[in-house]
């Protein structure tokens, strides 16, 4: 912005002929300076509320993949858990059925 008002600073410097065009030029360039230095000033506003970034419709799609991709592991580590809890089982009776086999002396 500070280009613009060199630039148009000059422009008045170089139209000496019509003064009350000049004098119009000078008052805009006075107010622009003092409304820039006005907006340097100026404290940055503070919110007291919060600002979310809302999510995006591919956000919630990766979301929802996400979350089903992780079901469907969470159902196999769940069957391979029942299988191998059915499995040890079967070798628990299958050992104890030996164990009273050599107790017994066959």
């Amino acid at each position: 912005m500070s280009d613009a008002l060199d630039k148009a600073e000059q422009a008045v410097r170089a139209a000496e002929t019509d003064t009350a065009v000049v004098q119009l030029a000078m008052a805009a360039m006075e107010l622009a300076k003092a409304a820039q230095q006005t907006q340097a000033l100026a404290p940055a506003h503070q919110c007291q509320h919060d600002h979310r970034q809302r999510r995006s419709a591919g956000e919630w799609i990766g979301i929802a993949c996400a979350v089903c991709v992780g079901g469907v592991g969470i159902a196999f580590a769940s069957l391979a858990l029942a299988i191998l809890g059915g499995v040890a089982a079967i070798v628990v009776l299958v050992l104890r059925d030996m164990w009273r086999d050599m107790k017994k002396g066959r």
